[in-house]
C-alpha cells in the first residue's frame, strides 16, 4: 500500500472544531515512533508543548521542547485550573497547558497528546469528548525484550519499567482505540486510520453537510 504523505493533504479541508486526542502506552511499545510518524502524515495535527518545573536540558528551547516554569507559577496555574492535565515526574512537574489546547481546537486544528494514565484521566474527566488510544506490546515477553536490547539500563531499570509496564496495561480497557505493535508499519497504518477516521466524522463537521445539503452551487 502506497504510504500517506503530508502532501496528499493540500486540499484538505479541516474540521469545524479540532479534535483532542491522547495517546497513552508503556515504554517499550513503540508509542513515541507511532506518534512522530503521526504528526508528519495526518494533515492539521499539532504537538502540544508542556509545562514543566524541571531546568532545560542542553539544547532545549524554551516554548519548543517546554515551557520552563518556576514551581510557584506551575503550582498557581494548576490551582487556577489553567493545566488540562499535570503529574509529578522523579520531583518535577509536567502539565498540559489549557489555553493553546482550547484554542488550537478550535481553530479546526487538532492537538495530539502523548501522556501517562494518569494524564489520560484527567484528560477525559476535563474533556469528555477526547479520543483515547492506547498503544500496546503484542505480548509482555516481546516488550521486556525491546527494553533489553537498547542496552541502556541494568536489569533493576529494566525490572521497575516493567512493573510500571504491567501497571498501566492493566487499565487499557479504558481507552476507546486499542493499536497492538507488532509490526510496526501495520501498527502506523492502524494508527493513523484511527486519527483520520475520526478526522471525518459527520457530527465534526456541520459546515461540509450543510453546504453541500442546501442546493446552492
Amino acid at each position: 500500500m502506497t504510504p500517506i504523505s503530508a502532501t496528499s493533504f493540500e486540499k484538505w479541508e479541516h474540521p469545524d472544531k479540532g479534535v483532542l486526542f491522547v495517546v497513552t502506552g508503556a515504554s517499550g511499545s513503540g508509542k513515541t515512533t507511532l506518534v512522530q510518524a503521526a504528526f508528519e502524515t495526518v494533515p492539521g495535527l499539532e504537538f502540544s508543548v508542556s509545562a514543566t518545573t524541571r531546568p532545560p536540558r542542553e539544547g532545549e528551547t524554551d516554548g519548543k521542547d517546554y515551557h520552563f516554569v518556576s514551581p510557584e507559577t506551575f503550582l498557581e496555574a494548576r490551582e487556577s485550573g489553567r493545566l488540562l492535565e499535570w503529574a509529578q515526574v522523579y520531583g518535577n512537574s509536567y502539565g498540559t497547558p489549557r489555553g493553546p489546547v482550547e484554542e488550537t481546537l478550535a481553530a479546526g486544528r487538532s492537538i495530539l497528546l502523548d501522556i501517562d494514565l494518569q494524564g489520560a484521566r484527567q484528560v477525559r474527566k476535563a474533556y469528555p469528548d477526547v479520543v483515547t488510544l492506547f498503544v500496546l506490546p503484542p505480548d509482555l515477553d516481546t516488550l521486556e525484550a525491546r527494553l533489553r536490547s537498547r542496552c541502556t539500563d541494568s536489569d533493576a531499570v529494566i525490572a521497575r519499567r516493567m512493573d510500571e509496564a504491567m501497571l498501566q496495561i492493566d487499565h487499557c480497557g479504558e481507552f476507546r482505540y486499542l493499536v497492538v505493535n507488532d509490526d510496526l508499519p501495520l501498527a502506523q497504518r492502524v494508527f493513523e486510520s484511527v486519527l483520520l477516521a475520526e478526522l471525518v466524522r459527520t457530527d465534526r463537521r456541520p459546515g461540509l453537510v450543510e453546504r453541500m445539503t442546501s442546493g446552492k452551487r
